[in-house]
């Protein structure tokens, strides 16, 4: 369970640099967004006159993926938890090593002459 826990892991990263990017590519309403200072046309020459569907449709799908998987990591996390705790193995048992007792000797009151 652990190792699907960690790919799930690297999808939702990969994931969230991916929704990063598109955010960032999109136009704003008044400037032309980040997207216009990167590449000027760029956008609308690889994604064609429909750049704003484009990138508004993949904002829509990265965002829902990322919330969905994002559920699914904390039930499989959850899963995890329990399962752990109902063997046994929740917490690591660290035995102490046995603490020494250190004696110091008792100041000695000097000798009146």
């Amino acid at each position: 369970m652990s190792i699907l826990i960690n790919i799930l892991t690297v999808v939702l990263i990969a994931i969230s640099l991916f929704l990063i990017l598109v955010v960032l590519a999109q136009k704003a309403k008044t400037d032309g967004g980040v997207g216009g200072a990167l590449g000027g046309g760029m956008t609308e020459a690889t994604f064609g006159a429909d750049t704003g569907n484009v990138l508004s449709k993949a904002t829509i799908n990265a965002a829902i993926a990322f919330f969905v998987l994002s559920f699914v990591l904390y039930l499989g996390h959850i899963y995890v938890r329990k399962h752990a705790v109902a063997s046994g193995d929740a917490l690591p048992t660290i035995t102490a090593p046995a603490a020494k007792t250190v004696t110091t000797p008792a100041p000695v009151a000097p000798k009146k002459p």
